[in-house]
């Protein structure tokens, strides 16, 4: 284990949180906003922390599988411990396990909160919020990797452990410079949805808020009604656009940019994600139709809501808690499908929901004939051995992880409905689940056991699992 070397990335990146605190405290200062402590105090304890780590002398810059699935549960441990700091020096979420349920929840980007009376907040705390999204919907390593020289040797480790789907390739021969493509994709995503905003009438605070979380498919909303409030067509439907764009896999993006437009629409894994929005919009739409005024009215609300839960943003226009057994349950489907493997969406996605359905039928298939050599394949190229006994298992103990975080809710008060899609919500980060953690409802009913039980599966699904296993693992720490 390179200890030398996951503490310099671990300081370099306390640094770096350090400085993304400046945002929200010059927003607070814009405001007139008396918030400065709240954030100087923690800036002052990252400095603290990491300047001494990135001074330490490094012979051997090199990282391994373990070393890259190590820093990355570290980095997103300590920066979310970090970033609950404002919001309780503030006295805006007095309780730190409260603020760190809403800041794990942030840089998760599942969107699940604990306040009740969300416009309340000075707009410094709103603006970190949904800034939080922003920074940990692409990857706050994968930020590291792209602005910081010097860590060539292995990063693909760090880049894999970060980055959702079943697997991740290089765009260009560099990885760093893959990183600065992605986020310069990012980057230009968030700011034309912000134009597109600003030109629907909402103000500029919003429109920066309101595109940093669609970017983040995170969902936190400036506003109690959350997207509701805003009582406008227009913006319903840029917004509904945004979250279907950044639930693609940003390679896409990329084969866009270069001119291969072809290409990326020949995709297997975004023709599917297509069909499930298009099909379940429809279908929801036609079974709430009887809620509505007109049959446009419920395509309107059911490709917004498809599209945020598709997406795993959590954005709402409607109480789907509301909505016939039916469109519930299409709702929990997306809820555990999620996004594509890539983008910055939830869920189990759509490469590996996929994969497992292939792998199935190509079982059946060597029980009708076992002789036959039956290959897997995605996107026109064979799926490897490796590959498919990762999703394997990944989607064994995704499910092992729902099911015993069902039990263990279930030592708090809650109804087992209650329970399972809170679970289901944060493990897919995803933000509403339905009955009291529904659109309308928040998470401040369950006790500080289970806010601190349901942060760390918010962090193990956004982190894909096996970073947490590995930390936590003895294996890990052992000499030899």
């Amino acid at each position: 284990m390179n200890i030398k070397m996951i503490f310099s990335i671990l300081g370099r990146t306390l640094l770096i949180e350090a400085a993304l605190l400046i945002c929200p405290m010059l927003v607070g200062i814009a405001y007139g906003e008396s918030t400065y402590a709240a954030y100087l105090i923690p800036i002052g304890v990252l400095c603290a922390i990491g300047l001494p780590l990135t001074l330490l002398h490094i012979k051997d810059r090199s990282i391994y599988a373990k070393e890259g699935f190590v820093i990355v549960a570290f980095v997103w441990v300590l920066m979310s411990l970090a970033g609950a700091l404002p919001f309780v020096i503030s006295g805006a979420i007095p309780n730190y396990i409260d603020a760190l349920f809403e800041t794990v929840s942030g840089f998760s980007t599942t969107g699940a909160s604990i306040l009740s009376d969300i416009e309340a907040l000075p707009q410094s705390l709103l603006f970190w919020r949904s800034f939080t999204h922003w920074i940990g919907g692409m990857g706050v390593l994968v930020f590291v990797l792209a602005i910081l020289p010097g860590y060539n040797s292995g990063v693909i480790h760090i880049f894999r452990a970060e980055s959702p789907g079943p697997s991740v390739g290089k765009l260009v021969s560099k990885l760093t410079r893959t990183a600065r493509i992605l986020y310069g994709i990012y980057i230009l995503m968030t700011i034309v949805e912000m134009v597109f905003l600003l030109c629907g009438g909402m103000s500029l605070f919003d429109s920066v808020t309101h595109a940093f979380a669609t970017a983040g498919t995170g969902g936190f909303s400036t506003k109690n009604a959350s997207i509701a409030a805003f009582d406008s067509v227009y913006i319903e439907i840029v917004i509904a656009v945004f979250m279907f764009l950044f639930g693609i896999n940003f390679n896409l993006f990329y084969l866009v940019l270069v001119g291969n437009v072809g290409k990326a629409l020949k995709s297997e894994e975004f023709r599917t994600y297509v069909v499930l929005t298009v099909v379940s919009t429809l279908a929801i739409a036609i079974n709430i139709f009887s809620l509505s005024e007109n049959f446009g009215e419920a395509l309107r609300y059911s490709f917004f809501q498809v599209t945020s839960i598709g997406s795993s943003t959590g954005f709402s226009t409607a109480d789907f808690d509301l909505w016939p057994s039916f469109s519930k349950s299409v709702i929990l489907v997306l809820m555990i499908i999620g996004a594509c493997g890539g983008s910055t969406g939830g869920g189990m996605k759509v490469s590996r929901v996929m994969i497992l359905f292939k792998s199935v039928a190509a079982n059946i298939k060597r029980l009708i004939h076992p002789g036959s050599v039956v290959t897997i394949k995605l996107e026109g190229e064979p799926v490897t051995s490796e590959t498919e006994r990762g999703v394997h298992t990944y989607f064994i103990l995704w499910i092992m992880i729902v099911i015993t975080c069902t039990v263990l809710l279930c030592l708090d008060v809650n109804d087992f409905l209650t329970n399972f899609t809170a679970s289901l919500s944060c493990i897919g980060n995803m933000g509403p689940g339905l009955n009291f953690v529904g659109p309308s409802c928040n998470y401040a009913l369950y006790s500080p056991y289970s806010k601190v039980l349901l942060s760390l599966v918010m962090l193990v699904g956004r982190l894909e699992i096996f970073p947490m296993v590995v930390l936590f693992a003895p294996r890990t720490w052992r000499r030899g």
